[in-house]
């Protein structure tokens, strides 16, 4: 009779580009862009996640792209509900006909409001959670990297997503100074198409301009200038266009993106105590997140900060696994309803 207990709990890093799903002893299962495509007259559903994202740029006019998730928070709350709906479906697709509603951990941003908090949660059970439990996302990413975030000992995560970069310095289970900024990988994207556009007067669509940063996007000084042939509509005939592209036009369009993260971590150390800063000084910084694959990042960040930095081994999942390291929890949570709903994270 032991099925009708059995449940799968959830990890979810729902993102701005990405969302991913962590299911107790299996590890990331789902592993999708956070898009969906919507019939603008009926109002149905045409596609959700890579499927749709395959549509951008290429719809007839009754067909809407959206991306419901925007700066870290939900901008449309049906389609984010309806998502994640889809993403929880295919997550559990093989449990059993008798399995409870997975009980869903979920990280926000650290800068998130109560309002943008309790949004997510509601989504959350909308989707067919049974309960969710929001978690800080550095703190997630620190879990994921595989910080002592338990320990006396500082630790200090720069998680550089699509929507928002998260600063954080952890101690002792919680966040002892933090910095959420809604600048990251879609900024990237969105200065490399402001580039192209003002100076080669073609334009390109987001799909590119992510191609473009994977290729060529590079922080700080360039070694080697390579080049490379993008295609777009050119402004003036309205024709399809060639163009040819340098590494150092695109590291120039990305230094403002580059300086304000590094700022931000420059602001967090300032406000971190000296206990804490000389046990990062000796540990290094993590970065996690896939805006941490930019190129020389690191480099950049360490030369700015004197301090050594690294990159995580997974930084694209590192959240999600925290999350889901973080199903432990929720026991805890539900034994102490009158505490805050996200104790481990202050």
């Amino acid at each position: 009779m032991g099925i009708f207990n059995f449940s799968q709990d959830l990890g979810i890093d729902l993102g701005t580009a990405n969302s991913l799903v962590f299911v107790k002893g299996k590890g990331v299962v789902v592993r999708e862009p956070s898009v969906v495509s919507k019939d603008i007259e009926t109002g149905q559903i045409e596609a959700v996640g890579s499927s749709a994202r395959n549509m951008i740029g290429r719809t007839p006019g009754n067909i809407s792209v959206i991306r419901p998730m925007k700066d870290g928070v939900i901008a449309d709350y049906e389609t984010t509900a309806i998502m994640m709906k889809y993403y929880i479906k295919k997550a559990m697709r093989n449990r059993s006909f008798f399995a409870k509603k997975p009980n869903v951990m979920i990280c926000v941003p650290s800068g998130i409001t109560m309002v943008e908090e309790r949004a997510v949660i509601d989504a959350t059970k909308q989707a067919g959670a049974k309960d969710a439990f929001p978690i800080a996302e550095p703190f997630a990413a620190a879990i994921g990297a595989g910080l002592p975030v338990w320990e006396p000992t500082g630790s200090m995560i720069v998680d550089i997503g699509g929507g928002t970069t998260e600063v954080a310095v952890i101690s002792l289970g919680g966040i002892v100074t933090s910095q959420s900024i809604r600048i990251a990988g879609d900024k990237m994207d969105e200065a490399i198409i402001s580039f192209v556009k003002k100076n080669h007067n073609l334009m390109i669509g987001e799909r590119s301009a992510e191609s473009i940063k994977m290729d060529l996007g590079v922080a700080g000084e360039v070694v080697e200038n390579v080049e490379m042939d993008i295609r777009g509509r050119d402004m003036l005939t309205g024709l399809p266009k060639t163009i040819t592209v340098t590494t150092k036009e695109i590291s120039s369009s990305l230094k403002e993106i580059v300086d304000a993260i590094v700022e931000s971590v420059k602001v967090t150390l300032e406000k971190t105590p000296p206990e804490l800063a000389a046990d990062i000084m000796d540990r290094g910084i993590v970065l996690s997140g896939g805006g941490s694959l930019l190129k020389n990042l690191d480099k950049v960040i360490s030369d700015e900060t004197k301090m050594p930095v690294f990159v995580t081994d997974d930084p694209l999942d590192s959240v999600a696994i925290g999350t889901g390291k973080s199903l432990e929890y929720i026991q805890h949570f539900r034994s102490h309803p009158n505490v805050s709903s996200r104790p481990i994270v202050n």
